[in-house]
């Protein structure tokens, strides 16, 4: 299906990358994460690389990968190699769901939003997972005649956690931060790996696309940590090169919450319209000099 990457061990040549989705404008917070991963490969003499992961099809705009585009190089932030578009790889994401499927790892999910909130709603205690409120599992006791028959209709495909996890035995993997870490995805419950809309999911492409690149460590913000455990579970599955990861803390706006797109944090385009010089706040942020009521959080 793809490459593998030889560990960092025996080629040792660091490879990072900065992965955005084409969504929205970035923000000081996305700027963060870019500088954090273009930094840790240069640090080594490494690669960095830059992957667009414009997968939500009713989202991505051509717009916003040009201003990612200029952000960075405003930044000071050059990426090595060809920028990749994840639209592209489609190809590789369904070949690695085939070969869940064909180990009966994965299942076909027909329920919508609101038959899950409905579920929930019904639930005495509703866990969270790195997708929000745990599957409860509804479609994983669908037979199998039964899903087959059904595949004409819109459906996801969920990783049947419970048999993936006894399929790939104890999992581990290292943070540079946080050190060892014990992988529990089961916690996460039945993740999506290909949405009904898109053909893959963030968990999936994600992984492929670290393999196929020969990503070497994974730099990205702490509000991704949980999702690693599904990664590395994905990664024993699908029989890839497990990275080094690591987690770094957020930065968070004077209201106290992430920056994020949603919520209104100032774009770099915004900054750089303002007079800003890009270079200087890269250099700010690498020294943790933040904007008055900003604040770094690992949480």
């Amino acid at each position: 299906m793809t490459a593998r990457a030889a560990p960092p061990s025996q080629t040792g040549v660091v490879v990072t990358r900065f992965a955005p989705s084409p969504t929205g404008a970035l923000h000081a917070g996305h700027a963060l994460a870019a500088i954090e991963s273009h930094d840790r490969a240069r640090r080594d003499g490494g690669r960095w690389l830059l992957r667009i992961e414009d997968i939500d099809g009713g989202r991505s705009r051509p717009e916003h990968v040009a201003g990612i585009l200029t952000d960075l190089e405003w930044l000071g932030l050059g990426w090595d190699g060809k920028v990749v578009f994840q639209s592209a790889r489609m190809a590789l994401y369904r070949a690695a769901l085939d070969r869940l499927r064909a180990r009966r790892l994965v299942y076909p999910c027909f329920c919508t939003r609101a038959d899950i909130a409905r579920e929930v709603a019904a639930s005495a205690s509703a866990p969270h997972g790195v997708d929000g409120v745990v599957y409860p599992g509804t479609c994983r006791a669908i037979p199998a005649d039964v899903a087959a028959a059904r595949l004409g209709e819109p459906h996801a495909w969920r990783i049947d956690m419970a048999r993936a996890t006894a399929s790939a035995g104890p999992l581990d993997w290292i943070d540079e931060l946080a050190g060892r870490v014990v992988a529990d995805p089961l916690a996460q419950g039945d993740v999506v790996l290909a949405r009904k809309d898109a053909g893959t999911s963030y968990h999936l492409a994600v992984t492929v696309d670290d393999a196929a690149q020969g990503v070497t460590h994974v730099v990205r913000g702490i509000d991704l940590f949980a999702a690693t455990h599904v990664h590395r579970l994905l990664q024993a599955l699908l029989d890839l090169p497990v990275p080094v990861w690591r987690h770094h803390p957020l930065l968070l706006g004077p209201d106290g919450q992430r920056l994020a797109k949603r919520n209104g944090a100032p774009t770099l385009a915004a900054l750089r319209a303002g007079g800003v010089d890009g270079r200087a706040l890269a250099d700010d942020l690498r020294a943790r000099r933040l904007p008055t009521g900003f604040a770094l959080a690992n949480a």
